[in-house]
């Protein structure tokens, strides 16, 4: 049994999207033990992966801190690895490359290693690089394009019953990284009313830094006292929705991984195509500036493609 790394620090978005790539490597090495190097956010995510067997996690140490970096390379060169994929392929994975695993069989974007490819990131999406690059690493590539996150989904009939919601209900997801505002379309407040007066059941899931936004905006919140719920149970209430409409932020992309029709805003910020928006069930609408971006225009897309009850197919 080989010892297999697997590297995906961060972020949200780019570790949901990832989930297809680490299913076709554990259908490639179905009796070796895969571990997932990632970061302390996305441990729990790793744990309850289906596809992998360990989860080593990332310090991201600076690289002047000495003493944690010898620390570091102890602890991954124990792991006995003989073959790594750089899902990440950053400046980071490259050092760690080169400072720690430079005998090792490795798949990534160091000129040099085993199997190279790099990305060009003004063209081409991560799934698709990844199905580029796992191709040249001999890997059937069957679930890269096509990534599934349904297992995320946690139980929530008990959270939906005391909320008074029927499944078939539109989920909004109108954050993004504080890091991010230009990825913030500002007008949910208006169009969660307008969605109202159609009859539909409108939802918001907030994050840590999304309750007040949430809150302001028409429908049900969902969220427990003093705090918010995980990616698990953000998943589970997905998977009972009629469709999604949110930015380009973490929560969308798990939506559009996990099948749910919907709907994808996006600024000038990024092209749509190099997130893999188009490998997903989600539609997408883009403007240089989301402000431009009407109401109208977004609920006519909406109008269009939805039916309630029940999730409609697209």
């Amino acid at each position: 049994m080989a010892s297999i790394l697997i590297i995906k620090l961060s972020a949200l978005g780019d570790v949901v999207q990832a989930d297809g790539a680490i299913r076709d490597i554990r259908e490639h090495h179905p009796d070796d033990y895969i571990t997932v190097m990632t970061t302390a956010p996305y441990r729990r995510f790793m744990e309850k992966c289906p596809w992998v067997d360990d989860v080593f996690i990332d310090p991201r140490a600076s690289r002047f801190n000495v003493a944690e970096l010898l620390r570091l390379r102890r602890r991954l060169r124990k792991l006995g690895v003989e073959k790594v994929y750089d899902l990440q392929q950053v400046g980071r994975t490259r050092f760690y490359y080169r400072w720690v695993f430079p005998k090792v069989e490795w798949c990534g974007d160091v000129p040099g290693c085993t199997v190279y490819l790099q990305r060009n990131e003004a063209t081409t999406c991560a799934p698709e690089h990844f199905a580029s690059h796992l191709g040249l690493a001999g890997v059937t590539v069957r679930h890269t394009l096509q990534t599934d996150v349904s297992w995320m989904a946690a139980p929530v009939d008990h959270i939906l019953a005391d909320a008074g919601l029927a499944p078939g209900y539109i989920v909004l997801f109108p954050g993004a990284s504080a890091a991010h505002q230009i990825k913030r379309w500002p007008y949910f407040q208006e169009l969660a009313g307008r969605l109202q007066e159609h009859g539909k059941q409108v939802v918001t899931i907030p994050g840590p830094d999304e309750i007040d936004l949430c809150r302001s905006i028409p429908g049900t919140t969902l969220a427990p006292e003093g705090g918010f719920y995980d990616f698990f149970v953000l998943a589970g209430i997905v998977r009972h929705a009629a469709y999604g409409i949110g930015n380009d932020t973490g929560p969308t992309h798990i939506a559009a991984n996990m099948g749910c029709p919907g709907l994808a805003l996006y600024s000038g910020h990024a092209s749509p195509e190099t997130t893999g928006i188009q490998h997903t069930s989600f539609a997408w609408l883009e403007s240089e500036k989301l402000e431009d971006l009407s109401v109208d225009t977004v609920l006519e897309h909406v109008l269009a493609r939805t039916s309630v009850p029940g999730r409609e197919k697209i």
